[in-house]
C-alpha cells in the first residue's frame, strides 16, 4: 500500500539523490525543492504543483504526475521511463535535454516549449498541446500524436519516423529537413490534397 501524503506544502527542501518508491502525493505543493539526481519508482503525484523545482538528472520509472502544474522547473538531463503525465501543464520550464521513453503524456500542455534535441520515443501524446513548440533536431519516434495541437510548431531536422502525424497540417509548421518514413509521407501528401495512386 503506497504511503499517502495529502495537501502538504514543501518549501526549500533538499532531496538531492533521494529515492521515492511507492509514495502517493495528492494536492501537494513543492516550491524551490532540489530533486537533482532523485529517483522515483512507482511514485504517484496527483494534482500537485511544482514551482522552481530542480529535476536535474533525475530518473523517473513507472511513476505518475497526473494533472500536475510545473512552473519554472528545470529538467536538465531528466529521464522518464514508462511514466504517466496525463493532463499536466508545463509553464516556463527548462526541458533540455529531456529523455522520455514510453508512457502516457496525453493532454499535456507544452505550448511554446523549447524542446530542441529532446528524445521522445514510443510515448502516447494524444491531444498534447505543442503549439508554437520548438522541436528542432528532436527525436520524436513512435509517438502517438493523434489529435495533437501542432500549429506553428518547429520541426526542422526532427526525426518523426513511426509517429502518428494525422493531426499535422504541413502548411502550419516549420518542417525543413524533418525525417519521415514512406507511410507518413503518404499521410502528409494526402493532407496537402494530393491523390495517391
Amino acid at each position: 500500500m503506497p504511503e499517502l501524503t495529502e495537501d502538504v506544502t514543501f518549501r526549500h527542501e533538499d532531496w538531492y539523490g533521494e529515492e521515492f518508491t511507492d509514495r502517493h502525493f495528492v494536492g501537494c505543493e513543492f516550491f524551490q525543492v532540489d530533486l537533482t539526481e532523485a529517483v522515483t519508482r512507482g511514485a504517484v503525484f496527483t494534482g500537485c504543483t511544482f514551482g522552481n523545482v530542480l529535476f536535474n538528472a533525475s530518473r523517473h520509472v513507472d511513476s505518475a504526475f497526473t494533472r500536475c502544474v510545473f512552473k519554472r522547473c528545470n529538467f536538465f538531463e531528466a529521464e522518464f521511463t514508462g511514466c504517466k503525465l496525463v493532463g499536466s501543464t508545463f509553464v516556463e520550464c527548462d526541458l533540455r535535454p529531456l529523455r522520455v521513453d514510453g508512457g502516457d503524456w496525453s493532454f499535456v500542455a507544452l505550448p511554446g516549449a523549447d524542446l530542441r534535441a529532446v528524445w521522445l520515443s514510443d510515448v502516447r501524446m494524444r491531444e498534447v498541446d505543442l503549439s508554437g513548440a520548438n522541436l528542432t533536431g528532436a527525436t520524436v519516434t513512435g509517438v502517438d500524436l493523434s489529435g495533437a495541437q501542432l500549429q506553428k510548431c518547429r520541426l526542422g531536422g526532427a526525426d518523426l519516423r513511426r509517429s502518428d502525424l494525422t493531426a499535422l497540417d504541413p502548411t502550419s509548421v516549420e518542417r525543413a529537413g524533418a525525417i519521415v518514413d514512406p507511410e507518413q509521407a503518404l499521410v502528409i501528401a494526402q493532407a496537402l490534397g494530393f491523390r495517391i495512386g
